[in-house]
């Protein structure tokens, strides 16, 4: 037969299972392997034998321990291919046959059960780029996890009392909080707090960054004292301060191309406004274009809808098809503690009113694809409305311990 070892290697595992034997006192099978391998008493002395007596057995830990090792790899590998099988809900031969994933959705069962915070978490924000999330809660904490492996990765200190919003850039987190202070942290500086914003007078609720569209390093807070302020996150000063509402802003949302804010709050209305820049590509005030009215109770969330979900929102419009050239504001939702969901136009016209939570509806997020809407609400379940089968609700998706919460 021939060996795989190489001399040197097998005249060490030789040496090995003579100390071995010898050490276990099997006399008999310990000479029988010297004679055999001609290592006698002068070639191979006990003191030298010594050294090797426990470089078998520390050889076999490592095999099994590396065996356990691949095992495990093994089993993790099943899960997360289980989970991949798993991430769309057509069938498998579907999914390896080009199913499209827009109508990719959220399974019953969660990949992970992220559990860390000590007290309710108000907001959730995931990185644009990279397999991060941050979230921000009661205990006065953030903390970031890696959603591919469900692991904690960093606890974020300094806010001193709740933190009640997050949202990342592609450069930043911005965390809000009852301390009435806005902070940003940097995530490739091990989340270094960079900067704190001061300026509202009461708890700040909300915070969201402006995407690019020649407004650059812009950021949007918004809080109890009923004040929007729009911040320029490198200079650190505000630019812009913008009144409206009469009552606490619970909600803040940026359409795609940063042109517009959406606020919404416990005057029971949402607000659309434009940003206005006359030079240059910062803006230097805010336009009112719109007030939502028709929740009967406060408005807890809004979202500005794709482009992608266009399609779906349009013939809910009473519109055949979407002009060329229509803004990133064509449709909005709102969310609000009456338990409904509502569908807006860009005239402020209620398109639809989705209704099936039964109690407070506390985030929704559009879908990529376009086709669904996702909420949550203190009845404890996430639902997926499908807006291509008019807003009916697609499934109720998961129950939980404590009350859902989405933000962004």
């Amino acid at each position: 037969m021939t060996s795989n070892l190489t001399t040197r290697q097998a005249n060490e595992l030789h040496k090995s299972i003579i100390a071995y034997l010898a050490s276990n006192n099997l006399p008999n099978s310990t000479l029988a392997l010297r004679n055999e391998l001609a290592l006698d008493e002068a070639t191979f002395d006990a003191p030298a034998a010594q050294q090797y007596e426990t470089l078998l057995a520390k050889k076999w830990t490592s095999v099994m321990r590396l065996q356990k090792k691949i095992l495990d790899l093994e089993a993790q590998n099943a899960a997360l291919h289980s989970d991949l099988q798993n991430l769309t809900p057509s069938s498998n031969t579907d999914r390896d046959t080009g199913a499209d994933p827009a109508s990719w959705l959220p399974t019953s069962t969660p990949r992970y059960t992220l559990a860390s915070h000590t007290q309710p978490i108000n907001g959730l924000a995931f990185h644009p780029i990279y397999s991060s999330i941050a979230t921000g809660s009661d205990d006065s904490t953030i903390k970031i996890w890696d959603h591919d492996f469900g692991e904690l990765e960093h606890t974020l200190r300094g806010h001193t009392r709740a933190v009640l919003g997050v949202d990342y850039s592609a450069t930043l987190l911005a965390s809000c909080s009852s301390d009435l202070t806005v902070k940003l942290w940097d995530p490739a500086n091990g989340y270094r707090n960079t900067r704190t914003l001061t300026g509202h007078d009461h708890s700040v609720s909300s915070v969201r960054f402006l995407p690019s569209s020649g407004h650059t390093n812009l950021l949007a807070s918004a809080g109890r004292d009923t004040l929007i302020k729009v911040w320029d996150v490198v200079a650190g000063y505000c630019l812009i301060t913008i009144p409206g509402h009469s009552a606490w802003i619970r909600s803040l949302a940026a359409s795609p191309d940063g042109r517009c804010l959406l606020s919404a709050g416990e005057d029971k209305t949402a607000r659309l406004w434009e940003l206005i820049t006359v030079h240059g590509t910062t803006p230097t005030r805010a336009e009112h274009r719109l007030t939502l009215q028709g929740h009967e109770h406060y408005i807890t969330c809004c979202a500005f809808a794709p482009t992608a979900a266009y399609p779906f929102l349009a013939p809910l419009a009473g519109v055949k098809k979407i002009p060329p050239g229509v803004g990133s504001d064509a449709f909005m939702a709102t969310g609000a503690r009456d338990m409904k969901i509502r569908l807006w136009d860009r005239e402020g016209k209620c398109i639809a009113v989705l209704e099936g939570h039964e109690n407070w509806v506390t985030g929704i997020v559009f879908h990529p694809g376009g086709r669904f809407l996702v909420s949550v609400a203190d009845d404890k379940t996430m639902r997926c409305w499908d807006l291509g089968r008019e807003g009916s609700v697609f499934s109720c998706m998961a129950k939980y311990l404590q009350a859902a919460s989405a933000d962004g």
